[in-house]
C-alpha cells in the first residue's frame, strides 16, 4: 500500500481546502510485558508534564487564511524503545485548536480532545487542528479540541530517511504492467539498495518504528492531553493502529471512529493485504474508465471502458518514447490515475489531462503529473516511514521467486497496480531490521465502548472486506457503509448521511441499532474537480 495512497479522502480534502491499567488480550500479550510497563511509565510522566504550547512552525502547520483562534503547537516525548522508558526519547509534534464552544448561536459544552490520524504509514495529521474552519467539521469543532500530530518518523517527529531527497522521485519513469526479466532484476537491485539506505540513514533505532509503538505513542499522547479516556478518529492505516490501541487499552477508549478500515487479520499484515489491494484497484480502475466512457462527449477518449483503456495505453506508449515536458513518463501517468482510484473528485482533471495530451497539448498532464522538487523531501520522508513501519510490522517473503510468482499471476487479471504495488513493498524482502509477528486484534463483548466503522463499498486502498473483518473483531462495533462508492475515507466528506452518523456518534454517543448503509455520494461532474495529486 502506498503511503500517499493510504491517506483518507477527508485528509486530502482538508489539505487542499485549507492551501486505569490496560486490560488483557491477545494484542497486549504479543506487545511484550516490558513494553507494556514502559508505556505505563511514559504515560504517567507525560500526564505530569502535559504539553507546553506555543506558536506553530509553518513547517508543521501551513499558514492559511482565517486560521482558527487558539491554534497552538507543542511536542510530547515518548521512548524510542518502550522496553527502556528511561532510555532515548523522541519528540512528536502536536497541534491543537480549542473547542469553539458554540454551534451557530447555541452554546455547546466541551467534550474533550478529538485526536485524528489520516493514515499512511507516513502521513502527518498536524493540519487537523485547522479542520474547524470547514463547515462540515463545525459541529464537531464546537464540542472538541481538534488535535493532530505527526507520528514517529514523520515530519519533525524524529524523521526517518532512506534515500537522498535530492535524488528522490524524479521522472520520467517506466510502469510496465508485464515487466521483462531485465527490468525485474533492476528493480530487485533498487529494492536491496533502498533497504540498505534505510539502515544507513536511519540508524539502529529503525526497528522501533512500527504499528505497536504507534499505538503506545497514542496512549502517551492521551495522557499528555490530560484525557482520562481517548476520543480518536483514524483513517486508512490509522484504523489499524487505532484497533491495536483498542485491543491493548480498551478501558482507555471513550469513542473511536475507524474510517476506511484496514483488514487487521494477522495473515493480511501486510504482504497478503497488498495483493488484495491490487485486486481492488483493478475494480476501481474499471469504475474510472466507465465514468470517462459515459462522458465521451466531453473527453473524447472512447465511449466504452475498453476504448478508454486503449487511449490510456496509447498515451503510456507515447510517453515511453518521448516523456512529456521531459519529466512525465508512463510511471507519472500511472500515478496520476492511481490517485483517481482513491478520490472520485480527481476523475475530471485526470480525464481532461489525458484527453488534452492525446490531442497534442501536454501542458495539463505535465502540470498534473510532473514531480515537484519542492515536495521531494516530504515525499521521501513519507515513503521511508511507510516502508519502515510495514517492513517492521510483520514477516515478509524473503525469496524473490515468491514475489515474482504471486505478482506475475495477479498481473494477468489485475494489471493496473499490481507491479507498482510490488515494487513499493519489495524492500521488505531484504529488510535489515528484525520483524514482528502481527498481534491478533480482538476485543470481547463489553470490553470496549462501541466503535464506529465507516467504509465505502468499492474502496480500493482499503478493500471493503477489511471493514467487515474489523467489525467482526471489535465486539460491539457498528459499521456504516457507503454503498456503491469508492472514495478512500468517507467521514467529513460530501455525504450528509455518513456525516449524520459521524456527528451523532461523536457528539451524542449515539450509534445505529445495527449496521447501516448510506446511498452513494453524487458522481463528479465532467469538467470539474481538483487537479492536485
Amino acid at each position: 500500500m502506498k503511503a500517499v495512497a493510504l491517506c483518507s479522502a477527508a485528509a486530502s480534502l482538508l489539505l487542499t481546502t485549507l492551501a486505569t491499567a490496560p486490560a488483557g488480550g491477545t494484542a497486549q500479550d504479543r506487545s511484550g510485558v516490558a513494553e507494556l510497563r514502559g508505556t505505563v511509565v511514559a504515560a504517567l510522566r507525560a500526564g505530569a508534564r502535559k504539553i507546553h504550547y506555543g506558536a506553530c512552525d509553518p513547517a508543521d502547520v501551513p499558514p492559511v487564511p482565517h486560521s482558527p483562534a487558539g491554534l497552538r503547537c507543542g511536542t510530547v516525548s515518548v521512548p524510542l524503545d518502550y522496553a527502556r522508558p528511561d532510555g532515548e526519547q523522541i519528540r512528536l509534534t502536536v497541534s491543537r485548536t480549542p473547542a469553539t464552544g458554540e454551534d451557530g448561536k447555541r452554546a455547546v459544552p466541551r467534550q474533550g480532545a478529538l485526536v485524528y490520524n489520516p493514515g499512511g504509514p507516513g502521513a502527518s495529521g498536524m493540519y487537523f487542528a485547522l479542520a474547524g474552519t470547514l463547515p462540515v467539521w463545525r459541529h464537531i469543532a464546537a464540542a472538541y479540541d481538534l488535535v493532530g500530530y505527526a507520528p514517529r518518523g514523520v515530519g519533525r517527529s524524529a524523521p526517518l530517511s532512506c534515500a537522498d531527497p535530492k535524488q528522490f522521485g524524479k521522472g520520467p519513469t517506466e510502469a510496465p504492467t508485464h515487466p521483462s526479466a531485465s527490468y525485474k532484476r533492476r528493480r530487485v537491485a533498487e529494492a536491496k539498495a533502498y533497504a540498505r539506505g534505510c539502515a544507513r540513514r536511519s540508524g539502529p533505532g529503525l526497528r522501533f518504528f512500527n504499528s505497536l509503538n504507534n499505538a503506545r505513542d497514542l496512549e502517551v499522547l492521551r495522557a499528555a492531553l490530560g484525557e482520562e479516556r481517548l476520543t480518536f478518529m483514524g483513517a486508512s492505516y490509522g484504523t489499524y493502529y487505532g484497533s491495536l490501541y483498542a485491543a491493548m487499552f480498551p478501558s482507555h477508549v471513550r469513542r473511536m471512529v475507524l474510517d476506511a478500515a484496514v483488514d487487521p487479520d494477522p495473515a493480511k499484515i501486510w504482504y497478503r493485504g497488498n495483493l488484495d489491494q491490487s485486486v481492488a484497484f483493478e475494480r476501481r480502475w474499471a469504475d474510472v474508465r466507465d465514468w470517462i466512457a459515459r462522458h465521451d462527449d466531453v473527453y473524447r477518449l472512447g465511449d466504452t471502458p475498453k476504448k478508454v483503456q486503449a487511449a490510456y495505453a496509447t498515451a503510456a506508449a507515447r510517453l515511453a518514447r518521448k516523456p512529456a515536458g521531459g519529466k512525465v513518463g508512463p510511471g507519472q501517468l500511472q500515478n496520476a490515475f492511481l490517485t483517481a482510484g482513491y478520490y472520485d473528485d480527481y476523475w475530471p482533471s485526470r480525464a481532461a489531462a489525458l484527453s488534452a495530451y492525446l490531442r497534442g497539448d501536454p501542458k495539463p498532464l505535465v502540470e498534473l503529473a510532473a514531480p515537484r522538487a519542492g515536495s521531494a523531501a516530504a515525499a521521501e520522508n513519507g515513503d521511508a516511514v511507510y516502508t519502515a513501519v510495514e517492513c517492521n510490522d510483520a514477516p515478509w517473503p524473503t525469496n524473490w521467486a515468491v514475489w515474482d510468482r504471486d505478482n506475475t499471476r495477479l498481473a494477468r487479471v489485475a494489471p493496473f497496480e499490481t507491479w507498482d504495488n510490488a515494487w513499493m513493498n519489495l524492500p521488505c524482502a531484504y529488510w535489515p531490521a528484525p520483524r514482528q509477528r502481527p498481534p491478533d486484534v480482538r476485543t470481547g463483548p463489553g470490553a470496549l465502548p462501541p466503535v464506529l466503522i465507516l467504509a465505502a463499498e468499492r474502496d480500493a486502498a482499503a478493500p471493503y472486506s477489511g471493514a467487515l473483518e474489523m467489525n467482526r473483531r471489535l465486539a460491539g462495533s457498528l459499521l456504516v457503509t457507503e454503498r456503491g462508492a469508492g472514495t478512500h475515507g468517507i467521514g467529513g466528506g460530501p455525504n450528509d448521511c455518513v456525516n449524520g452518523y459521524l456527528n451523532d456518534y461523536l457528539l451524542g454517543g449515539r450509534l445505529p441499532a445495527r449496521n447501516a448503509s448510506c446511498a452513494p455520494r453524487a458522481e463528479p461532474e465532467p469538467g470539474r474537480g481538483r487537479a492536485a495529486g
